[in-house]
C-alpha cells in the first residue's frame, strides 16, 4: 500500500468528495456559526435557521436529536461539529463519549486510564 492509499478504519466515517457534496448546505450552515450572532439566531429559532439553509429533513432530524454521529453520516464535517458542541453547551468529553459509544463518565474514565485525563496534562 502506498502512503497515499486510503485505509479503512473501523468505526470512522470517511469524509470525501461525495460526502462533501452531500453535506454542502449543512456545512455551509455550520460555517455560519463562526458568528455568535448566528449561533444565537439558531438558538432562538432552530427550525427557521435550518430552513434558511435548506438542509435536508434527515439532517434537520439529526440536529433536533443532537446526534453528532448521524450528522457526520449525512455529510457533516467533523470540524463543524465543534460548532454544535458550543451551541448545545457540550464539552469535548461529551462529544468524545458519543463518538466512542461511551457515556461521558465512561469516556472520562477511559481518558484517565490512558493518562490523558484532566489530572495528567
Amino acid at each position: 500500500m502506498s502512503e497515499y492509499e486510503l485505509r479503512e478504519v473501523e468505526g470512522t466515517i470517511h469524509f470525501d468528495g461525495p460526502m462533501a457534496t452531500k453535506g454542502f448546505k449543512f456545512n455551509k450552515m455550520c460555517y455560519s456559526f463562526n458568528s455568535e450572532e448566528n449561533r444565537q439566531a439558531f438558538r432562538d429559532d432552530p427550525e427557521g435557521y435550518m430552513e434558511t439553509f435548506q438542509i435536508s429533513e434527515e439532517q434537520r432530524q439529526a440536529v433536533r436529536d443532537k446526534d453528532i454521529i448521524r450528522m457526520l453520516e449525512l455529510g457533516g464535517s467533523i470540524y463543524y461539529m465543534a460548532k454544535f458542541a458550543i451551541i448545545f453547551g457540550w464539552n469535548m468529553q461529551i462529544v468524545g463519549g458519543m463518538q466512542s459509544g461511551r457515556s461521558t463518565e465512561e469516556f472520562k474514565a477511559y481518558l484517565d486510564s490512558q493518562g490523558r485525563g484532566k489530572n495528567n496534562g
